[in-house]
């Protein structure tokens, strides 16, 4: 079995310094680290547990299967602070019939992105 030590997604944006406003203003993620100079450096942000790195450039938008899953501690004030950055809600706050609560947004490239609240009485919560 191969021994995973850290793990990051790479993005690439077509246009990289729009994806990064997105990432690092719209949304508020904290940088890691960045490296390389011009309109196509790195730039690693904190995904919690994990790396989003969003560098290089690509002709295409990411592949339409493509898609994040970023959880937080409450998803409705999440809503309200992406509505006031002008960030495009594909749907609001919803609580799925699995007990998650899930709003949908996109990024420049219409990269989907669930933003998640785990509810406390959820059995992802668990903890014998």
């Amino acid at each position: 079995m191969v021994h995973v030590l850290s793990g990051r997604t790479l993005l690439r944006p077509t246009d990289p310094e729009r994806s990064r406003a997105f990432y690092g203003e719209a949304l508020g993620l904290a940088v890691y680290r960045e490296f390389g100079t011009g309109p196509e450096r790195g730039t690693v942000y904190f995904l919690g547990g994990g790396f989003l790195e969003v560098s290089g450039r690509s002709e295409r938008p990411p592949a339409p299967g493509l898609q994040l899953w970023l959880q937080v501690a409450d998803v409705a004030a999440a809503h309200e602070e992406l509505v006031a950055h002008g960030v495009e809600i594909l749907r609001p706050p919803v609580q799925e019939p699995w007990g998650l609560i899930e709003m949908w947004i996109a990024d420049p490239d219409r990269v989907r992105i669930a933003v998640i609240e785990v509810p406390a009485d959820h059995p992802l919560r668990y903890r014998p």
